[in-house]
């Protein structure tokens, strides 16, 4: 026989994808042909192959091999095509029998020697297999773990290519991989709450934009505790539920970010972006679009340290996700959409100098040095965040005081609580938090008793909001009065929603 059909497996976006290999052998010049869109790794894996298969033990064909990856119009990336590759020779050269490499779905990359090694994009890869009715899938060692979470298939092991023939030939059958008993659920997060001194209305804030998933802007001079506010911000976070654990592992596993033997995830993503980032770093990009920071950050945390040292085209590609919660990426071979449902915390200094305001020391900066600072942030980006807080410098009996400060484990209960009831309320949305509800979910869910109403219609002709404006304190007055047990959002939600929205915004930032 001189052809044969193998399975394998690519990605696309988050998502796994069935690629079919078809391979033909003829008479003519000796040679390996790949058709199909393979990228630069796919085209690279004949010569992978061609060593492989020798040093297996086995024969590579002198004769003209012509190898099809359907379907021919999706491009192919990654290393992963390996193994069905060189299965696909070894069936239509008659030295595995065609029919029993059809009853599964092979991925893997292939050393010189034949040996399988593990790839990134197993998971969304195996959960296509599965929801495809696929049986057994085929994978390296250090993937084995991550396909077995996609629930329904038998997964086998092996360590190389000589390993899977003589299992095909049925000389020396292969067991099935086993979960691991360490299932991959994170440890407690060693930051905690308790370790920040002092700062008890900035502690108050990111509690309130924990509970409702808000945006949030911290400003104060240096060395006051915004990066240290802001880092301890998971450990005050809800749990993930099972299908946010099952996203986030999905976007790790194609990033390549999971270590060998994990399983799904549990602990909330905290990004930290360097200033230096591109847009494309920032947003995802390249021929065939990778996830950037805001994907890594789904269901997390995006921080941005000293924001406005970010280039300005790195922050407005933010708005878009910031709104939609997802980031699509238009390419000439691909246009995919990534989810992007992130918390943005930013801190940054008054100005340049860092001082400007402080009760301690001297600003050194003109106006014109502070208006040009600040004006690298746009407006329609400062509108999307929820909360802004004030983090100024601490007073020597707040550090030097020995009182206890509120655990992590304390403020996350309440946030969990909070977080739960918010849940029920937007289930029937397929929301699962204050801050990504829209205007409709506004309008059904943010009921304003008559004190409420009074103060917010007074502070929206006072304080010029906009109607996204108006909207977010809504929702920020949703998850005060969430975080109080109270059904109806009182004056006092609201009071403290406006404060956190324009605390520092009129004196600071001039919006």
């Amino acid at each position: 026989m001189s052809f044969a059909q193998v399975y394998g497996a690519a990605t696309l976006g988050i998502n796994g994808c069935l690629i079919t290999v078809e391979v033909d052998i003829a008479n003519g010049l000796p040679g390996l042909d790949i058709v199909g869109l393979p990228d630069a790794a796919v085209k690279e894996s004949k010569e992978r192959v061609r060593a492989a298969i020798k040093n297996a033990g086995l024969e590579f064909p002198v004769r003209r091999v012509t190898v099809n990856l359907a379907p021919a119009d999706m491009r192919k990336d990654g290393s992963g095509l390996d193994l069905p590759i060189a299965l696909g020779i070894l069936a239509a050269s008659g030295q595995v029998d065609p029919g029993a490499c059809r009853r599964g779905v092979y991925i893997g990359e292939l050393s010189l020697e034949g040996r399988l090694r593990g790839i990134a994009g197993i998971m969304p890869m195996a959960l296509d297999i599965a929801a495809r009715g696929g049986e057994a899938v085929y994978v390296a060692p250090d993937n084995a773990q991550e396909a077995l979470y996609a629930g329904g298939l038998t997964v086998y092991a092996p360590v190389s290519l000589a390993e899977i023939v003589a299992h095909l030939r049925g000389e020396e059958r292969l067991a099935p991989a086993g979960r691991a008993e360490r299932a991959a659920r994170e440890e407690a997060p060693a930051d905690d709450m308790a370790e920040v001194q002092g700062q008890l209305a900035a502690k108050r804030a990111l509690e309130i934009a924990a509970a409702g998933g808000h945006n949030v802007l911290m400003v104060g001079p240096p060395g006051t505790g915004k990066s240290m506010l802001a880092r301890r911000l998971p450990s005050i976070l809800p749990p993930l539920t099972d299908g946010e654990a099952l996203e986030v592992t999905k976007i790790y596993s194609i990033a390549g970010l999971l270590r060998p033997g994990m399983g799904l995830m549990a602990g909330r993503p905290f990004r930290s972006p360097h200033h230096t980032v591109s847009d494309a770093g920032m947003i995802g990009g390249g021929r065939v679009p990778r996830p950037g920071e805001a994907t890594l950050s789904h269901h997390g945390v995006l921080f941005l340290d000293e924001l406005p040292e970010f280039p300005r085209p790195v922050l407005e590609v933010l708005r878009q996700p910031m709104e939609d919660g997802e980031v699509t990426i238009s390419r000439v071979n691909a246009t995919l959409s990534y989810p992007a449902k992130f918390m943005m915390v930013a801190a940054m200094n008054p100005c340049p100098c860092g001082y400007f305001g402080d009760s301690s020391r001297q600003c050194s900066c003109t106006p014109g040095d502070i208006r040009r600072y600040l004006r690298k942030i746009s407006g329609p980006l400062l509108d999307r965040i929820d909360i802004n807080i004030a983090v100024p410098r601490l007073e020597y009996r707040e550090l030097a005081g020995d009182a206890a400060a509120e655990t992590s484990a304390a403020i996350k209960a309440r946030v969990t609580a909070a977080r739960a009831v918010q849940q029920g309320r937007l289930a029937r949305y397929g929301l699962g938090a204050n801050a990504q509800m829209g205007h409709r979910q506004v309008k059904a869910t943010c009921v304003l008793d008559e004190g409420a109403q009074a103060l917010l219609q007074q502070a929206f002709h006072r304080l010029n909001l906009s109607a996204r404006g108006y909207d977010r304190v809504l929702k920020v007055a949703r998850t005060v009065a969430d975080l109080a047990g109270e059904e109806r959002i009182t004056a006092t939600a609201v009071a403290e929603a406006i404060h956190l929205r324009n605390n520092i915004k009129e004196s600071l930032l001039g919006v």
